[in-house]
């Protein structure tokens, strides 16, 4: 139950930093060999843009369970204040919607680079690897979106909207 926990609150956040610490460190590894040595790595930027991708699609879950994705505050306070929380809570299913669109058309993709067996160029890497990034993303937004939806009904009077 602790491992759960655990996963739950700092799962994205971990293997972020840890992508963002790596991305770092092989960037100025390879700034040092281009203009230290002389010698650049053919795969370093590769591998950074990679990591960027994962960077990208796991951030986004991340967002979506600390509920710190950007939301126009404008048109929220049109609304009544009685019919706000409603009004958010139909925003996080619309994002729902969308992340299930994405995992959905991004299985596709997966699945037609499986069967193509493409490589990336310098590291030799599976290209489906890279193209599984939006579908794990938006797989683990769709499971905090369905937490935060969750957390919204059961706290209809809680105010959790963080400036970003």
């Amino acid at each position: 139950m602790k491992l759960v926990r655990w996963l739950d609150e700092y799962a994205e956040i971990s293997i972020c930093v840890a992508l963002m610490s790596a991305m770092t460190l092989l960037l100025a590894v390879q700034v040092f060999m281009r203009y230290i040595m002389g010698a650049s790595l053919s795969w370093s930027e590769e591998l950074a843009r990679y990591f960027f991708i994962w960077l990208i699609y796991l951030g986004i879950s991340y967002g979506a369970r600390e509920m710190r994705h950007i939301k126009i505050d404008a048109a929220l306070k049109l609304f009544p204040r009685s019919a706000r929380h409603w009004v958010v809570i139909l925003g996080d299913l619309l994002f729902l919607a969308f992340a299930l669109y994405v995992v959905w058309t991004s299985w596709a993709v997966i699945e037609r680079q499986l069967m193509l067996g493409q490589a990336s160029p310098a590291i030799g890497v599976p290209m489906w690897v890279v193209y599984a990034a939006p579908f794990v993303g938006f797989a683990l937004t769709t499971l905090r979106q369905v937490q935060s939806i969750r957390w919204r009904l059961a706290h209809p009077d809680a105010v959790h909207d963080k400036e970003v």
